[in-house]
C-alpha cells in the first residue's frame, strides 16, 4: 500500500480542531453567497420590487452590514468571539428566511439592515474579522501569513463555486418544470440554512478561540472600557483604517461587475465569456495569495503589501490600453495573478500590531473602514462610464489611488516592527 505522508509544517498540521472547524464555517458561508449573489437581484425582481427600490435594498444592506459588524466585532473580545459568532449566523438566518417568506418591502428593508445578507458576494458580516482573530489565537504568529492565506483561498474558490453552483441548481429545477420564482427561493431558503448550519458548526468551538479576557476572569474589564474596544492601539489602528479605506475606495471604482460592464462596453464582450474572464481571475487571485507567505518570510509584511501592490496596480492601469480583447485579458489576468498577495498579508499585519484582547475590534474596525470606502466609489464609477470620453478612467484613478495607498503605507508603517 502507498502511504501519502503531509509534511509537519503543512497547512493542515499547523491548524488546531479549532482552526480547521473556521475553515470549514468560511468555505460554507462563502459557498452561499457566492450563489445568492446569482440570484439576489433577479429574485427581488420576480416578487414584484422595482429597481430603483432593489437598489435602495442593497445599499441599505451593504450600511446596516457595516454597523452591525462594528457593533459585534468591537464587544466580541469582551462577550466572547464564539458568542458573538453565534449571533452572526443567527442574523444571516433570519435575514434569509425574511426574504424567503415576504415580498413586503418594509420587511426586507429590516431584514437587510438587520441581517446579515451578501448582495454581490463578498465576505461581509461580523464573521471574517472575528475568524481571523481566533485563528490568530491558535496559531503561531511565524505561521499566520500562511494560515491567512490558505484562509482567503477557500473563501475566493469557495465564491466561485457557489457561484456556478447556484446558477446550475436553478437551470436544473427550471428543467424539471419548477418555476422561475420557486427556483430563486430555494437558493435563498439554502442561504437561510446555511446561516443555521454556521451557528451549530460554532457552537463546537473551543474556548481556546477567545480574548484573555474571555477566558480568564481574573483579569480585569476595565481593559475594555474603552471605545471600539481598543486602547493601546487605537492610534495605529485608526492610521491603519485611514490608508485601508482609501485603498478600498479606489477598489470600489474597478468593482467586478464594474469592469465586466466595461469589457462589454469597450469590446462588446457577451456575459457567457464575462462569466469565464472572472471566474478564472478569481481563482488566480486566490492562489497569488499563497505565495505571500513565503514573500513575507523573507522581505516583511509591509514591503511584500507594497512591493506586489505597487506592479498590481501598474497593471490596472494598463488595461484599457490595450488595442484589443485578448490583450486586455491577458494584462487583466495578469494583474489578478499578483492583486491578493496584500490580502492576507494585510490581516497578519494588522493582527502583530495590536495586543491579544483587540484582535476582533482591530479586525472589525478595519474590515468596516474597507466596506465604507468601498461602498462610496461606485457612484463615481457609474459616472464616469456615463460619459464615453471617461470611460477609461475609473482604471486610471484607481491604479493611481492605490499606488498611492501603497507609498502611504510604507511610509507611515515600516519602521512599525511586527510582533511574533
Amino acid at each position: 500500500m502507498i502511504s501519502v505522508s503531509i509534511p509537519k509544517n503543512h497547512i493542515f498540521h499547523l491548524l488546531t480542531d479549532d482552526g480547521r472547524l473556521l475553515f470549514l464555517t468560511r468555505m460554507a458561508r462563502l459557498f452561499a453567497y457566492g450563489s445568492l449573489a446569482v440570484v439576489l437581484v433577479l429574485y427581488l425582481s420576480q416578487i414584484g420590487v422595482s429597481q430603483a427600490k432593489i437598489g435602495m435594498l442593497l445599499t441599505l444592506a451593504l450600511l446596516g452590514d457595516i454597523l452591525v459588524s462594528l457593533w459585534i466585532t468591537t464587544i466580541a473580545d469582551r462577550v466572547g468571539r464564539k458568542r458573538m459568532l453565534v449571533a452572526g449566523a443567527a442574523l444571516m438566518l433570519f435575514a434569509g428566511i425574511v426574504f424567503a417568506f415576504t415580498a413586503n418591502y418594509l420587511l426586507l428593508v429590516i431584514a437587510a439592515i438587520i441581517g446579515v445578507i451578501s448582495p454581490g458576494g463578498n465576505d461581509i458580516g461580523p464573521f471574517m474579522p472575528i475568524e481571523q482573530a481566533a485563528l490568530t489565537q491558535t496559531v503561531p504568529g511565524a505561521q499566520r501569513t500562511e494560515v491567512f492565506a490558505w484562509y482567503n483561498l477557500a473563501g475566493s474558490l469557495s465564491t466561485a463555486i457557489g457561484a456556478l453552483a447556484g446558477g446550475v441548481i436553478i437551470q436544473l429545477l427550471i428543467g424539471e418544470g419548477v418555476t422561475t420564482l420557486t427556483s430563486y427561493r430555494v437558493i435563498v431558503l439554502a442561504y437561510a440554512a446555511t446561516g443555521l448550519m454556521l451557528g451549530l458548526l460554532y457552537m463546537r468551538l473551543s474556548q481556546a478561540v477567545e480574548s484573555p479576557v474571555a477566558r480568564d476572569s481574573s483579569i480585569s474589564p476595565e481593559l475594555f472600557a474603552t471605545r471600539f474596544g481598543l486602547h493601546r492601539s487605537k492610534e495605529v489602528v485608526l492610521k491603519l483604517s485611514v490608508l485601508f479605506a482609501l485603498d478600498a475606495f479606489a477598489g470600489g471604482l474597478v468593482l467586478q461587475s464594474i469592469m465586466a460592464y466595461w469589457f462589454h462596453l469597450r469590446f462588446g464582450v457577451e456575459p457567457a465569456l464575462l462569466g469565464t474572464i472572472f471566474f478564472g481571475a478569481n481563482t488566480l487571485a486566490g492562489l497569488s495569495a499563497l505565495a505571500a507567505s513565503r514573500i513575507a518570510s523573507r522581505i516583511g509584511l509591509i514591503n511584500t503589501m507594497v512591493f506586489t501592490h505597487i506592479p498590481s496596480n501598474l497593471l490596472l492601469m494598463l488595461v484599457p490600453l490595450m488595442p484589443n480583447l485578448p490583450w486586455a485579458i491577458t494584462v487583466l489576468l495578469l494583474r489578478f495573478s499578483i492583486s491578493q498577495m496584500d490580502v492576507p498579508t494585510r490581516q497578519s499585519y494588522t493582527m502583530s500590531v495590536v495586543s491579544p484582547d483587540e484582535f476582533s475590534a482591530a479586525a472589525g474596525i478595519t474590515v468596516v473602514a474597507r466596506s465604507t470606502g468601498a461602498a462610496l466609489s461606485p457612484i463615481l464609477a457609474g459616472l464616469l462610464l456615463a460619459n464615453p470620453l471617461l470611460l477609461n478612467v475609473p482604471f486610471f484613478l484607481a491604479g493611481s489611488l492605490k499606488i498611492v495607498y501603497d507609498l502611504l503605507l510604507f511610509k507611515n508603517f515600516r519602521a512599525i516592527r511586527e510582533n511574533r
